[in-house]
């Protein structure tokens, strides 16, 4: 998986990359077929934001996180894209039952 770490109005320092890499690291163990990640972290104010865009078979997932912290904000924001990859996941399985209990029943 290659993960692409940007920064919008924010210097990315390496213990931010180090922290967005570990944690992001984590969606291979429920996809395996995750292919690109894009982070973009920003700041406006007082509202830390993190947004990714990850690239899997036949899909394009996209989740935004804003927080105070940008670490609280890192992890909120792999939570949504962690359940979204299940989500997707769960679709592509619940598919195939459905066609072999209909081969089966025949």
């Amino acid at each position: 998986m290659q993960i692409q770490i940007s920064g919008h109005q924010i210097e990315i320092t390496q213990a931010l990359r180090d922290h967005v890499q570990s944690r992001l690291n984590k969606l291979d163990k429920y996809f395996d077929n995750v292919t690109s990640l894009a982070v973009v972290l920003s700041v406006e104010k007082l509202v830390h934001r993190a947004e990714a865009t990850l690239a899997v078979s036949g899909r394009t997932l996209h989740a935004e996180a804003s927080d105070g912290d940008m670490y609280a904000s890192i992890d909120t924001l792999l939570d949504k894209l962690v359940a979204q990859l299940r989500k997707y996941k769960e679709k592509l399985t619940a598919h195939h039952r459905e066609e072999g209990r209909e081969l089966r029943a025949e």
